[in-house]
Parts: structure tokens; C-alpha cells; sequence
């Protein structure tokens, strides 16, 4: 269930006490329901199933644990919390094992509500990862392929982020779906209704940029013949999506900063402020900070944009996902081309898990395309292989299959990835923290927030370092 279909369904006879909790749970921003009565709650649940029922166990036309057993019979996901007086704690015990996740004793702080229930919120979504990985069904999310340990880490920044306005600031190497995570972003919040409009601020000449994101009147230049409304206004409502942001002039990320903090455009050529109301996501295969340092990007503008940052492994990183994508591909270009392609030899895979692919994900389609093109068989060869990828060595499939990234951190000690002390008895600081957030992380899977918890610490400071490591 992706964020923007999550809410909260409150089961409480008393109005006052209904109305106090939705009061408390509004900073969690989920929408949220009440029912005073067990037919309510019913017609609730069987309408839509809740992310998180609060149930009170006293209710004036049957008892609470009625609706949890209906519940759990007809096999709904919904994490109950049961809400009971101090003299009750039996019947919230009975009520645990009958399944509720949680329980709480009235009465109770606006902080221990929202704790309770971030924490059922949190395990709903990694249910729903689990059960999504781990079942017959493809390994998909969105139009992404993959479940490494490093994606599912991606997949939770973009379910967390979609439902919010804030902006969303995607960094990564060429060919690692930049762009998919930012329609991902999208489609999965409450703006999907409206336009995703994409913008590559690297293929557009600069003195067209401004006129493409902004629009232009006739007349304002040669060759403005009529009125052309810009990516901006063509967004409103919607998602303005700036890829290679990096790229922009100077001049116009000043302009780009009003815009963010004023809302409104000016067509190139007008004096008239357009109102529009878009949320921004940025794309930039660079690293913002060293563009910032080096005055090629304003520090403001990054801070205003750079909000909820989403960091795209290279494929290299992804392990096994290098496999489900090609055996995807391979099927499509099968069926584009008319070949009979099913699937990759036992050697092609370990050709495929050998390579570095410099080209991440657009690399291997290439490869994947180029071969169907080429040949026709039911299985694809690493002598198919060998023309386009060389003989580079293979590595056994099991070894070339162990993930890496994440889920399974290089040795701290290798000099090519921190500086090495001499003395055997001392690491330096850097190495040890480095091991220490690299193994919540990968105990936490892959979930930064949840290691960040763990570690109390911001997330964003472990976002930071991960940067920072690539």
C-alpha cells in the first residue's frame, strides 16, 4: 500500500476522546477516519482497509475484540492498537494474542499516541515490502525491477516522500533511473491526477532555458510568433521534474529561487507574475555540494530544493538486481523483435554479475538489445556476451551474485576506501564509524531511517555520509 492510500481508522464511542486522538495524529499527515460504533468501524474497513485501526474494546453495539477477530478472519492487514483503562490490562493482553500489534492504557500523552503509531505505520510498509519480495510475483516496485537491499532503501524514501509537497532532490549516476524515481514520486502522490513535466536543463541551449521553463509572450524574441506557456505553467498542479539541475545558468537558478519562493513565473518578454503551484524534483548525476563549493551552484537555491534527497545506487551495487532486470529486458526485446529468447545461461549470468557497468541500467539494455538483435536462440550465451562486454574474467556465480553496497559494506581497512593507520591496535575514527552505520544499516535492511533510530542520530546525517562514500 503506498503512502498516499494509508489511513487511520479510529473506533472510539466517546466523540471528545475520537476527536482528541485525530487531533493528536494530524502531524503524522495520514488521513484519518472515526467510528463510534462496531457498524461503523465495519462499513470503515470493509469500504477500505485501514492501515492502522485504534480500537477501544467498549463499544455500544458489540465488543471490540469482535471486530478484531473479523479482522484477522478475513485476513485484513490492518495493525490494530487497542485502546483500554488501566483496570483492563487482561483484556489488552487476550487482545494481543487474538493479533493486535499494540496496546495503549488510558490515559495517554499526544507523544506516546503518535509513537504507537509511527511504529505500526513503520512495520505496515516493511510488511509490504516483505510481502512484495518474498512472494511469485515479479520483483517490482513502480517501474523499477530489483529488491536488493540498497533498492528497498530507495523504494521507502519514495513512499515516504510522495504524499508531502517537499521537494525531492535525486542524486546518482547516469542510467541509474533517475528520472523513474522522480515519476515514481509522482504517481504514488496526491498529484498524480495532474502533469509530470520533465525538463533536461543539459539538452536545452541556454539561451532557450529560460523561455522552456518559464514561457515567453510574442514577441519577446525572434521567432516568438505566440504566446507559450512554459514547463512551469504546463506543471501547475502537478510535478515539475528539472533534470541535470546541476546544469543550469547561474543567471536562472536566480530566477529559478523566486520562483520557489514566491510561486509565481514571469513569461520571458511579460511583467505579469503567472500564479502555479508545482512540486519540484530535481535530478543531478553530480555531486551538489562540490558544484556549490565551486560557485557553479547557489547554496541557496540547493538548500531550498535539496529537502528529501534520494540517493540511486549504480548498478554494481545492486547484485542479483543485474539479473532480474536483464531476464525483463531480454523478455521485451524477445517480443519486439520476434526471437525466442526465454532466458540466460548459467555462464551468462556470472558474465553479467563480472561487469562493472559504467553505463548502470541504460548500459545493460544496450547490451540486452544489441544481442537480440543479433542472434536468435531460446537461451542468451556469454559467447553471445563476449563481442560487446570483452573477457574481462569470470568470477563463480556464486561469488559475483554476493551483493555489495548496503547489505554488505567493503572491509573498512581497504586503502581504497579509507586511510590506513600502521599501529594494529588503533583504527581511525572515520573507519569505525563508517563499519558502525554500515551495520545498522544493513540490520536495519537497507532502511536508513530505521538505522538512524537506532543509532539516534538524523537521518539526513547518515544520507550525508552516504554521499559522501560514493
Amino acid at each position: 500500500m503506498s503512502a498516499s492510500e494509508e489511513y487511520i481508522l479510529i473506533i472510539e464511542d466517546s466523540p471528545t476522546l475520537a476527536l482528541t486522538y485525530r487531533e493528536y495524529l494530524k502531524p503524522i499527515g495520514i488521513r484519518t477516519e472515526i467510528a463510534e460504533t462496531g457498524k461503523q468501524a465495519l462499513d470503515h474497513i470493509y469500504s477500505q482497509v485501514p492501515t492502522v485501526v485504534l480500537l477501544d474494546l467498549k463499544l455500544p453495539d458489540m465488543e471490540g475484540i469482535d471486530i478484531l477477530k473479523q479482522l484477522r478472519k478475513e485476513k485484513m492487514a490492518s495493525r490494530v492498537i487497542v485502546i483500554t483503562a488501566h483496570g483492563s490490562v487482561t483484556v489488552a493482553v487476550e487482545a494481543m494474542r487474538d493479533g493486535a500489534s499494540d496496546f495503549l492504557l488510558k490515559p495517554f500523552t499526544a507523544e506516546r499516541l503518535t509513537t504507537t503509531v509511527n511504529n505500526a505505520l513503520e512495520l505496515s510498509r516493511l510488511s509490504t515490502l516483505v510481502e512484495r519480495f518474498s512472494s511469485g510475483t515479479p520483483k517490482k516496485f513502480d517501474r523499477f525491477i530489483g529488491d536488493s537491499s540498497v533498492m528497498q532503501a530507495v523504494y521507502r524514501m519514495i513512499e515516504d516522500s510522495a504524499p508531502s509537497k517537499a521537494s525531492v532532490f535525486i542524486m546518482g549516476p547516469s542510467g541509474t533511473g533517475k528520472e523513474l524515481c522522480a515519476e515514481a514520486v509522482h504517481q504514488m502522490g496526491p498529484r498524480k491526477e495532474k502533469r509530470f513535466v520533465a525538463l533536461n536543463c543539459a539538452a536545452i541551449p541556454e539561451n532557450l532555458i529560460e523561455s522552456e521553463i518559464f514561457g515567453h509572450v510574442k514577441g519577446a524574441f525572434t521567432g516568438a510568433a505566440s504566446d507559450r506557456p512554459g514547463a512551469a505553467v504546463s506543471a501547475d498542479g502537478g510535478t515539475l521534474f528539472l533534470d541535470e539541475i546541476c546544469e543550469m545558468p547561474l543567471d536562472l537558478q536566480t530566477k529559478l529561487l523566486r520562483f520557489i519562493q514566491t510561486g509565481q513565473v514571469v513569461p520571458v518578454g511579460s511583467n505579469t507574475p503567472v500564479k502555479v503551484d508545482v512540486r519540484f524534483v530535481c535530478a543531478t548525476n553530480r555531486i551538489p555540494t562540490e558544484e556549490v563549493a565551486a560557485g557553479r551552484f547557489r547554496e541557496d537555491l540547493y538548500y531550498r530544493l535539496h529537502v528529501v534527497p534520494i540517493h540511486m545506487p549504480p548498478l554494481k551495487e545492486r547484485g542479483q538486481d543485474v539479473l532480474e532486470i536483464a531476464k525483463h529486458l531480454l523478455t521485451q526485446y524477445a517480443a519486439e523483435e520476434n526471437k525466442k529468447f526465454t532466458g540466460l545461461s548459467e555462464d551468462a549470468q556470472s558474465r553479467l554479475l563480472s561487469h562493472s557497468w559504467p553505463g548502470n541500467v541504460r548500459e545493460l539494455g544496450n547490451v540486452i538489445q544489441s544481442i537480440v538483435v543479433l542472434n536468435d536462440s531460446e537461451l542468451l550465451t556469454a559467447d553471445m556476451l563476449r563481442p560487446i562486454l570483452g573477457n574481462v574474467p569470470v568470477q563463480p556465480l556464486a561469488e559475483a551474485s554476493r551483493p555489495v553496497g548496503l547489505s554488505e559494506p567493503k572491509h573498512p581497512s581497504s586503502p581504497s576506501v579509507l586511510p590506513h593507520v600502521n599501529s594494529p591496535n588503533i583504527e581511525p575514527l572515520a573507519v569505525v564509524e563508517r563499519r558502525t552505520i554500515e551495520h545498522a544499516i544493513s540490520l536495519s535492511g537497507g532502511r536508513v531511517r530505521a538505522a538512524a533510530k537506532a543509532l539516534q542520530v538524523n537521518p539526513s546525517t547518515l544520507y550525508r555520509k552516504l554521499a559522501s562514500w560514493e
